[in-house]
């Protein structure tokens, strides 16, 4: 098992297969780019596949989700998919995308054996869209949500960001929306991941705004620490169900102490959380030569490291050397 010293058991493991993205969201990446990873430095298909059998067969990983950058860029991916679901035990297999490329891509992730999908999507407004990402392509993700849920690669979870003076006023006109069309919402406060570093923490959309600015059109009634588990959104009833919203507080309402996830990168780091800021190589594990015995006992080793909490509730905090393009959301 992945156990930190804190009794913590990592069962989650976030998968990024590329630092790259067709989109240049102002909270993630300045809008010339980075300066993406060599080639040689990403893991290949296979080392991928490896990995994650290791994660699944020797230390209890039961759940695999696929990130980037933007996973769909990835050329192998409805390979890597078919191959890490024939493991044994099968993981559950989960992928996070902005949408574009997914119309085209979804029924083909579904007959490889994803199970689900979360699309990012910030906001109803093409033009508001197309200020927050800098690219013309808001018809595009809705296409890929519409093909995800006719694939059934459900549920369909959509996450969102609200940024002050974008979309800060659109909360109830997007879960109204979604329950419209049977996605599940999930806002996501703005976390301090960009390469420019512009994040600040008095300028971020928190928790409790979001809710508050949703009950002014609906009644939202808890779901409960028993339904929640380990998972990272707190959700609430939608004017007494079916329908369900989420909000992540990473900031605000951190959720540490149930964390269960371990980080792999596009090039072969393991990451504790996604904030941290040390690494450890599976990479260089991996070509030369050390067997999956090894392996596992470098990821065991790398988890026993991984700290209490993010550090993100400390005014202080210093932002990761890496933006999440690179460590996979």
């Amino acid at each position: 098992m992945l156990t930190d010293t804190y009794g913590r058991v990592a069962t989650d493991l976030r998968v990024s297969l590329t630092d790259r993205c067709n989109l240049r969201c102002t909270y993630c990446m300045p809008e010339e780019g980075l300066q993406w990873l060599a080639k040689p430095d990403l893991l290949t298909d296979d080392e991928i596949v490896r990995l994650v059998r290791v994660a699944v067969t020797l230390l209890g990983v039961t759940e695999v989700r696929f990130t980037g950058g933007e996973p769909l860029l990835r050329p192998g991916l409805v390979g890597i998919v078919e191959r890490c679901a024939a493991l044994a035990p099968r993981p559950r297999l989960s992928l996070t995308t902005n949408g574009i490329g997914l119309a085209r891509t979804a029924r083909a992730l579904k007959d490889a054996g994803l199970d689900r999908v979360n699309v990012s999507l910030d906001t109803l407004r093409p033009d508001v869209f197309a200020a927050l990402t800098r690219r013309k392509r808001h018809q595009d993700v809705l296409d890929g949500l519409t093909a995800a849920r006719a694939a059934g690669l459900t549920p369909v979870k959509v996450n969102a960001v609200l940024m002050p003076g974008h979309n800060d006023d659109e909360a109830p006109d997007l879960l109204a929306w979604a329950v419209e069309n049977d996605y599940e919402l999930r806002f996501i406060e703005q976390m301090p991941l960009d390469a420019q570093h512009g994040w600040q923490r008095d300028g971020m959309i928190t928790a409790e705004a979001v809710l508050a600015s949703l009950r002014t059109r609906f009644t939202l009634t808890p779901e409960g620490d028993d339904e929640r588990g380990s998972a990272p959104a707190e959700r609430w009833l939608v004017d007494g169900g079916p329908a369900r919203v989420g909000v992540i507080g990473s900031v605000t309402r951190p959720f540490c102490a149930a964390c269960d996830r371990t980080r792999l990168t596009a090039d072969g780091q393991i990451r504790t959380c996604l904030f941290a800021t040390e690494e450890s190589d599976l990479r260089g594990a991996l070509r030369s030569g050390a067997d999956d015995a090894e392996i596992a006992r470098l990821w065991q080793r790398a988890m026993r490291g991984k700290k209490a909490g993010s550090g993100l509730d400390d005014p202080s905090f210093l932002q990761p050397a890496r933006p999440m393009s690179a460590i996979g959301g």
